[in-house]
């Protein structure tokens, strides 16, 4: 009787530490993902709205960009009070996600992946011990030109990607070799073509290459579209994103997080109104076997 009333309270115990096991696992994997993303439940295969909860969605919020451990979230809002585009970041501060102002005007944020430079369109800002350091002019980082940038994103290994509203928005691209900067070179017609191009984004490994557009093919304004390196590191033909993320609005700014995991863009609606989204970027990134 004895021992089977100790191998029964011996099962208790185990069960009891199995069960307190599993909660703490539970309680560990939301504890980790709480600080990232906003807190957000991540999304499925349709576009949600990012957040808003927390954004709002009153007017129009765009051009998302993370910091690449996914903890600073950058995006412009214009209407209302906010006139111009005005630059705001939300970092989770004593586990609150507060939102604060970062400039009354700003170009179209992008953190370097290795979040020593915050571009903003043809502006940059360098990290210091105290925040980000003074605003400077992009086109000394390049070949002196003044030009129309709206959107600068940069891989990890230096190489920047651009577009140019003041020559017929086009995208160009600017490689480092031998330890220097080489002169910017447009991209060629399969991307620099439509109405116009704009926006892009060049993944962290510059494997593949994310721009909107507006094309006789798409699904009405401007479309998001990629395009893969190929193995003779020309860039491929231009792929719809389809028409989960494309629709009859403006679909604008998409880039994928730094873990490859979610896709982010903004879709217009015309005037002061446009709102974040953010999906699963697994069908994005597969569009690759169907080149």
């Amino acid at each position: 009787m004895k021992t089977k009333y100790t191998l029964t309270l011996l099962s208790l115990l185990i069960l009891a530490s199995c069960k307190l096991e599993k909660k703490e696992s539970k309680d560990i994997n939301k504890e980790a993902f709480k600080d990232v993303y906003l807190g957000q439940k991540p999304p499925g295969l349709v576009p949600e709205l990012f957040a808003p909860d927390i954004i709002k969605n009153e007017f129009r919020e765009a051009a998302a960009a993370f910091s690449p451990d996914a903890k600073e979230f950058y995006f412009r809002r214009r209407g209302g009070k906010y006139k111009k585009n005005t630059l705001f970041v939300i970092k989770n501060i004593d586990n609150k996600w507060v939102e604060s102002e970062v400039s009354p005007y700003a170009g179209e944020p992008f953190v370097t992946p290795d979040a020593k430079t915050l571009f903003l369109g043809r502006k940059y800002r360098e990290k210091t011990n105290t925040g980000w350091g003074e605003v400077k002019d992009t086109k000394f980082l390049l070949d002196g030109k003044d030009r129309g940038i709206m959107r600068l994103t940069a891989s990890a290994s230096g190489t920047y990607v651009f577009d140019d509203y003041k020559s017929d928005d086009v995208i160009s691209i600017s490689t480092i070799k031998n330890g220097k900067r080489e002169e910017p070179k447009l991209l060629g017609e399969h991307i620099n073509t439509g109405k116009w191009t704009a926006h892009p984004f060049i993944a962290p490994d510059e494997s593949y290459l994310i721009w909107d557009s507006e094309r006789e093919e798409g699904y009405g304004d401007n479309d998001l579209y990629i395009s893969f390196k190929q193995e003779d590191g020309s860039w491929g033909n231009a792929i719809n994103l389809g028409d989960k993320i494309n629709t009859e609005h403006a679909e604008s700014y998409g880039s994928i997080s730094s873990d490859g995991k979610y896709f982010f863009f903004h879709r217009g609606y015309g005037g002061n109104r446009a709102d974040i989204y953010w999906v699963d970027a697994k069908e994005i990134l597969d569009l690759k076997k169907k080149e």
